[in-house]
């Protein structure tokens, strides 16, 4: 039977939990609910035997970048074509939208998939984690970093999004805000004097803390960025998507006990005209919001 497929509502964001759980992976119903808040008409589920079979769902930043996460398929429903299905049905909505160049972070298993459909290499990203057996209160905070209170994160984040649009290429404040407003202890700004020289925000996942987007200019300014995290982190698994190539990030997390457990690619479809600029990148937001 072919699956059918139609937009995802929020009744169908419990059928999504229950399989990113049977991935593995660290999302949580706020995320889904992120997706459906940003782009009701652009996520999407297919149904096979009168259950939700799969996922897929989009996010379009300003008017030149979307992007495509969540696409996920239940074990037993695979070899059906729904995994390409979902895809297409993103795609076909997306350009329909006229949208420029699209994004994804593709796992080793869908990459043949995504450059079938016209997706090209970026860069390639690493899932680091860190076990820790008590928590990081004993750890030091980096004596620049700031405290944030339930309110006063709202000024340090206007900063954040002024820098990051220029980072990443596109505007994504609403996204960015409510990551902050979730967990604004994660809110962290670097300074020296006036000039800013990064900054990282983390969101409390199913399984760990994760730290993203995690920017910085500096081995300094990404040293403190980091050890202020893992200072205000009270899990004891930390996750960080790590751009490989960055200058200082990767033997950071090596020196903090993080060890590699997956290998992303990030890939784009269309013209990449706003690629931002990756070298600042330590760890991205997160494969799903890019």
């Amino acid at each position: 039977m072919r699956p059918q497929i139609r937009l995802m509502t929020p009744a169908d964001v419990s059928a999504g939990m229950r399989l990113k759980e049977i991935a593995g992976w660290n999302q949580t119903e706020e995320d889904w609910q992120r997706f459906l808040d940003a782009n009701p008409d652009g996520c999407f589920v297919a149904e096979c035997d009168e259950q939700v079979a799969g996922t897929v769902a989009t996010i379009i930043y300003g008017s030149v970048l979307a992007w495509i996460g969540m696409v996920l398929v239940d074990r037993q429903f695979r070899g059906r074509g729904i995994g390409t299905a979902l895809l297409t049905k993103a795609l076909d909505y997306l350009d329909g939208r006229q949208v420029a160049c699209v994004k994804l972070d593709a796992t080793p298993e869908g990459r043949p998939i995504y450059e079938h459909h016209g997706f090209q290499v970026e860069y390639a990203i690493e899932r680091c984690v860190l076990k820790r057996s008590d928590k990081a209160g004993t750890l030091v905070e980096a004596p620049e970093a700031i405290r944030n209170t339930d309110s006063g994160w709202i000024t340090t984040i206007d900063g954040i999004l002024t820098m990051d649009r220029k980072i990443f290429g596109a505007d994504r404040g609403a996204l960015l805000k409510s990551v902050a407003s979730a967990a604004p202890e994660f809110v962290i700004a670097k300074h020296r004097g006036s000039h800013r020289e990064g900054y990282g925000l983390g969101r409390k996942g199913s399984r760990a803390d994760h730290l993203g987007p995690w920017v910085a200019s500096s081995a300094l300014a990404a040293r403190e960025i980091l050890d202020s995290f893992l200072a205000r982190s009270q899990r004891n698994t930390v996750f960080v998507d790590v751009v490989k190539d960055n200058a200082w990030a990767p033997a950071l997390l090596v020196e903090r006990g993080f060890q590699t457990s997956r290998s992303l690619t990030r890939m784009y479809r269309g013209p990449n005209r706003c690629p931002g600029e990756p070298e600042r990148v330590c760890a991205i937001l997160g494969p799903e919001f890019g």
